[in-house]
Order: structure tokens, then C-alpha cells, then sequence
């Protein structure tokens, strides 16, 4: 096998580069991957947290977006010239992910994103699904995630293939202007109508594994529950989420926050309760990204994306409305209209 070489290339002296208008709108961190490729993001975070990475002579934090004319200082930094690069995805999960392509046009690509993958490589991981998409659409000149799912939670996923897409739903989502719905499973049983939860959340310690938390000193973040189904027997909620703010971790944190939490949630869910729940299938994290909708100025109408329950969740459905004594459906189960 051949060995990699592990030469590496140290500048000398601190660049500064200007940001073209065809990259504005991006963050200072997908900024910095790209002019420092094979470094680290961990070590990428470091040089902006020591403010050895500025903007226009001003200290960053790694989400902050550049603007056309920005003029970014990078420091010399040593980096592997032949570092491994992101590994190649299977021919299988390459199909898995052409086949849940749920729309695409040439500006835009949702997918219905599979549970168990990140959405991109990284810390410990050689690829991502952004990567894999780039690995099977090469002739693609630009693929970016337009936000993020958690690895564990599937559902719709927006990809903008081109940057002015890209700009345009940011603009939206920093305005809230775009709808996001989960499907849940709760722990117990949640109150009929609406349950707004309004807890502010606090990432600011948090590290790789760790927890977001509800802090005075956090984030402003709303979501909204409301219940679909109730399974009284099995003590637990299907519930429909609304997320007005698309903090880190949020539906899961609010629905903890509530004494409601996700059913298979390792982090912030009820061991116990998750242990009862493998019986009946549950294998994952059970929080799907249903639906997403957006005001299109250029067509003056809503667009609107759906991503089918996949396959493991709806089973965990099936088992709980079926009587497993008489493969009949239960009659203690209370559904509310949709």
C-alpha cells in the first residue's frame, strides 16, 4: 500500500485575500476550509477563537458572513500537502441519496436526508453527505447545504447549487421566513391545542457530545408542539413541531425543557423510556424533518417540500396501533385531525 506523504507546506508570511462577490454571503469558517484545505476544523476554530483569522482588521466568530470587498487575514498555517482527503462514499449510499432526491431544479436540491448520516465529514468522519453528493455530482460547479440536520434526525434537507441561491435562503432563514415542521415522538401524553415553548438556549460551552441548554443567558427560540396521535397504552405523543428559531438541538432540548421528551434521544431523553421503546423497533433518535415551505418572490407563491416518515419510523407507528395479541388495531389510541 502506498503511504501517504506527510510533507508539509508552512507560508511564511500572513495573506490577506479579498472576497470576490461571487463568494459573498458565506460563513468565515466554509471561507477559511476552503484557502486552508487539510486543516482541521478544530484547529480552524482555534485560529479564529485567538483572533489570529480577522476580517477588515476585526476579531470573527465562525459564523459570521463575509461580504464582497471583506478582506480576510490568514496567518501562516502548516498544512499536510498529501493529508487524506475526504473519503469516498459507497456506490450504495450514492444511489441511497439519488433516490431521495425529492426535488430538483437548477438552483435548488432537497433531499429527504437518511438517519445515521452527518451532513458533512468531520471530526473523525472522512465524508458527509455534502460530500458524497459532490463525489456523485461532479459536474456540479457549486453544492452547498443551505442549513443542517442533526446526524441522527432524517428529513428535508435544502442544497443550493448556486451561491446566489445559497444567499437568498439565508437571507430567509435569518428572517424566520422560512417554516420548519418535525414529526416526534414524545414521552407521555401532550395537552390538546398548541404548546408554544419559548426557553432561550445556551451553546456557548458546548463541545463535541456535550448539551445545549436552557439558559436566561442563551438564544431567543420558539417552537411550537401540537399533538397528531396519543398511544395511551404506551404513554407517548406523536407530535407535529413547528420551530420559529433553528437553534442547535432545539426541538429536542424544548421537548425535554416541557417533560416531553424524544423518544430514543440519548442525550437529552429518558433512558428508561427508550429502553421500553426498542421492543417496538425503536433503534434511532425518533425526529423526522417533514416539511418545509418558503415564500417564493419570483413565482409570488408559497413552495413547499415533503418528506415521506422513513421506513423505521413508520414501523414503530404500525407496531403501535396494532394489539399484538390479536394483530388488530387498538382502540385506546387517540388521533387527532391533521
Amino acid at each position: 500500500m502506498e503511504k501517504p506523504n506527510t510533507q508539509a507546506s508552512a507560508p511564511t508570511t500572513v495573506r490577506h485575500v479579498n472576497v470576490p462577490a461571487d463568494q459573498a454571503g458565506q460563513r468565515i469558517d466554509n471561507f477559511l476550509a476552503r484557502e486552508l484545505k487539510g486543516l482541521p476544523r478544530t484547529r480552524l476554530y482555534r485560529l479564529l477563537r485567538k483572533g489570529e483569522v480577522r476580517v477588515n482588521k476585526g476579531r470573527v466568530q465562525p459564523s459570521f458572513r463575509l461580504n464582497a470587498g471583506d478582506t480576510v487575514r490568514i496567518p501562516p498555517v502548516q498544512v499536510a500537502d498529501s493529508r487524506p482527503g475526504p473519503g469516498k462514499a459507497p456506490e450504495g449510499l450514492l444511489d441511497e441519496l439519488e433516490a431521495a432526491i425529492l426535488h430538483e431544479d437548477k438552483h435548488l436540491m432537497v433531499l429527504n436526508k437518511p438517519a445515521g448520516l452527518a451532513v458533512h465529514g468531520g471530526s473523525g468522519l472522512r465524508f458527509g453527505l455534502i460530500e458524497a453528493l459532490r463525489q456523485r455530482r461532479s459536474d456540479c460547479r457549486f453544492l452547498e447545504l443551505v442549513h443542517r440536520l442533526d446526524r441522527d434526525t432524517s428529513g428535508c434537507l435544502l442544497i443550493a447549487k448556486k451561491r446566489s441561491e445559497l444567499r437568498r435562503l439565508h437571507t430567509l432563514l435569518r428572517g424566520n421566513a422560512v417554516e420548519k415542521r418535525y414529526w416526534a415522538l414524545l414521552a407521555g401524553t401532550l395537552p390538546r391545542g398548541p404548546v408554544p415553548v419559548e426557553a432561550a438556549l445556551d451553546r456557548s460551552g458546548k463541545k463535541l457530545g456535550g448539551q445545549v441548554q436552557v439558559a436566561a443567558s442563551g438564544k431567543a427560540s420558539r417552537s411550537v408542539f401540537r399533538r397528531l396521535e396519543v398511544f395511551r397504552h404506551a404513554n407517548c405523543t406523536l407530535a407535529d413541531v413547528q420551530i420559529e428559531t433553528g437553534r442547535t438541538h432545539q426541538v429536542r432540548v424544548h421537548a425535554a425543557h416541557i417533560g416531553h421528551p424524544v423518544i430514543g434521544d440519548v442525550q437529552y431523553g429518558d433512558p428508561e423510556r427508550n429502553r421500553e421503546f426498542r421492543g417496538l423497533g425503536q433503534k434511532r433518535l425518533f425526529l423526522h424533518a417533514a416539511e418545509l415551505r418558503f415564500f417564493d418572490p419570483d413565482a409570488d407563491a408559497w413552495t413547499g417540500f415533503r418528506a415521506p416518515l422513513p421506513t423505521d419510523l413508520q414501523q414503530i407507528l404500525d407496531n403501535l396501533r396494532t394489539d399484538p395479541a390479536t394483530g388488530g388495531v387498538r382502540n385506546d389510541m387517540e388521533a387527532e385531525e391533521r
